[in-house]
């Protein structure tokens, strides 16, 4: 951290005390509930020091397992019982495989989920994130019915917070715009109308990019091994709709008219 100036007696710096400040502040600091939600997804992988089979337990009644709702198999048991098909819709995403697995998602997490926590605050984040969550669990069971294997991983509620993030990632004064300004005030932009943010060229890019890189490797992936590495990228793309669409419905911010949305676009891409 930065110690403060001495200035020579009776002097002053030529910069006021205020705008020194926020010039200071930089724009991805991670608020108390990101911060906390990252602390709980490290805290329970922790679970991995535990011995094979309380491990495999584990994942066994927090993992999301398609094969536990096939009602053509009812003598198959499943640790967890009938409670496991309610909380596993959202306790799966707060399981990781290994580090890698772990450190990936939270790496994407921090610019989104930095501004998304900013945003909507504590209560509207984490019932966000479960969602999305439950979002790509379902899109998981629709596209993987009869699947055994177990799926876990914030991916799906990563997913969801990076297509809320674009809403308002791109309005003039945002994170991700050309006239940003401290993390707060950009992280609360009035949102681009859904209609108009589908016509806005940098967020059609940003969707073309991320949905290729799903399918890509999630493809690659199947290829591999379809049973144990397999990205469940159905589950991303279920969570990133959620996310996409489900905005509005947690945004406390005014939304911003369309008039002003194409003069906050015209403004910014005049600058590229």
């Amino acid at each position: 951290m930065d110690s403060p100036q001495d200035f020579p007696q009776g002097s002053q710096p030529n910069v006021p005390a205020a705008v020194e400040e926020a010039s200071r502040e930089p724009i991805l600091t991670l608020p108390a509930a990101l911060t906390g939600y990252i602390a709980l997804l490290a805290l329970i992988h922790l679970r991995v020091l535990l011995p094979p089979e309380i491990e495999n337990w584990t994942i066994d009644v927090f993992g999301f397992i398609p094969k536990r709702y096939d009602s053509s198999l009812l003598n198959l048991q499943i640790p967890g019982g009938a409670g496991a098909k309610v909380w596993t819709f959202v306790t799966y995403s707060l399981l990781h495989a290994n580090l890698t697995h772990l450190g990936f998602n939270v790496l994407w997490l921090l610019p989104f989920g930095s501004a998304l926590a900013r945003r909507f605050g504590a209560i509207r984040f984490f019932v966000f994130m479960a969602v999305t969550a439950a979002a790509g669990a379902l899109a998981h069971l629709v596209t993987h019915e009869h699947a055994v294997a177990p799926m876990i991983g914030a991916s799906a509620s990563v997913s969801g917070a990076m297509a809320a993030a674009i809403r308002f990632a791109f309005a003039r004064g945002s994170f991700l715009s050309f006239s940003r300004s401290d993390a707060d005030t950009a992280a609360k932009v009035p949102a681009l109308p859904l209609s108009r943010a589908l016509r806005d060229g940098r967020v059609v890019g940003f969707l073309s990019v991320w949905f290729g890189v799903n399918i890509i490797f999630g493809v690659g992936a199947i290829g591999i091994d379809a049973e144990t590495t397999s990205v469940a990228w159905q589950a991303h793309i279920g969570g990133f709709f959620a996310g996409l669409l489900l905005f509005a419905l947690f945004d406390p911010v005014p939304r911003m008219r369309s008039d002003a949305a194409d003069a906050s676009s015209r403004d910014v891409s005049d600058r590229i």
